[in-house]
């Protein structure tokens, strides 16, 4: 069981007219605002060597360096050994094969033992690549997992991307998950790209020249 013990205050990194506020009614009928939030989740107890500590929330608008040091100075504080982070990509992939990953990490034994293909992207990053670059400055341990996902497809989540982060995480940890759920969503997604593709003679086309191309490779 994971508890929240700390969150980075939003008012410096999030555009609230993008990210807005959310209004809630409570049990008395009262309207709260619920801000956006980054928050950090302690996990102990769960059968393993070592405790977690979980960072959850959406990519802040601003101040992306002060927001890493922020998250560093968090982890010198919690005696945290290693950086993990997780993140997606868009890609010429065929979404009927399973979802393909990347990634890196400072310890290069670490990538052979959890067999991840090295990333060799260079362009535009985000709030990801610009804190794994601030633990290599700053000597931390990080490593960064990364799912291709179809850019063809268009659709703001992409439960199979999911997915395949936690197995290979899991795997990686020794982590014994309940992905029951996402399981179903990923199956359910699957089904609703097959009834999109099918109906669109186009994008069928698209996907059958991509296939094609990985034939001949």
């Amino acid at each position: 069981m994971a508890t929240r013990f700390a969150s980075i205050d939003p008012e410096e990194f999030y555009d609230f007219s993008i990210q807005r506020p959310q209004v809630r009614l409570t049990e008395g009928m009262q309207r709260e605002i619920h801000w956006p939030s980054y928050d950090f989740y302690y996990g102990a107890g769960i059968g393993l060597e070592r405790d977690f500590v979980f960072g959850i929330g959406a990519e802040p608008h601003l101040r992306w360096r002060a927001f890493s040091d922020a998250i560093l100075r968090l982890a010198h504080e919690c005696n945290i050994e290693m950086i993990v982070t997780l993140g997606a990509y868009l890609d010429e992939v065929l979404y009927t094969r399973p979802v393909p990953l990347t990634g890196f990490a400072t310890d290069t034994k670490l990538m052979a033992e959890i067999d991840l293909i090295p990333s060799r992207y260079q362009g535009p990053t985000g709030m990801v690549g610009v804190l794994c670059d601030v633990c290599r400055r700053t000597g931390m341990p990080n490593m960064s997992l990364w799912a291709a996902l179809p850019h063809y497809l268009s659709v703001s989540q992409n439960p199979r991307g999911a997915l395949a982060l936690i197995l290979r995480l899991a795997q990686w940890l020794g982590l014994r998950v309940d992905i029951g759920p996402l399981e179903r969503s990923a199956a359910e997604f699957q089904n609703q790209v097959n009834e999109v593709v099918n109906k669109d003679p186009n994008l069928s086309a698209f996907i059958r020249e991509l296939k094609k191309r990985e034939f001949e490779q």
